[in-house]
């Protein structure tokens, strides 16, 4: 079975940065497409980045200019880098990743997600 596990979020002040890590471990026999998404109380779950096996990008547009996700294929790692944080920013951030599992296929992989509040 394949696992995806973030980390990084935390509360911090506007203008202030984070940067998010999400592990892919388990059966993983190769990993398509990694993405952010986020979802705010009250709200539906959004993209916020992803990132093709061959390093394209795409950002969602409130974002754009802010935030940076880039991925290190040895480590099945994902990241965003998040910069000059906004309240808006606010929300539960998921990893997600379109993945072959060994034993079940290919199929999406979400995390559990990390809580990110941007308050003074």
């Amino acid at each position: 079975q394949v696992q995806l596990v973030e980390s990084g979020g935390g509360l911090v002040q506007p203008g202030g940065s984070l940067r998010l890590s999400c592990v892919a471990s388990g059966s993983i026999s190769s990993i398509y497409g990694m993405g952010w998404y986020r979802q705010a109380p009250g709200k539906q779950r959004d993209l916020v980045a992803a990132v093709t096996s061959g390093g394209s990008r795409n950002y969602a547009d409130s974002v754009k200019g802010r935030f940076t996700i880039f991925r290190d294929n040895v480590k099945n790692t994902v990241y965003l880098q998040m910069n000059s944080l906004k309240p808006e920013d606010t929300a539960v951030y998921y990893c997600n990743g379109d993945i072959v599992d060994t034993g079940w296929g290919r199929r999406t992989y979400w995390g559990q997600g990390t809580q990110v509040t941007v308050s003074s």
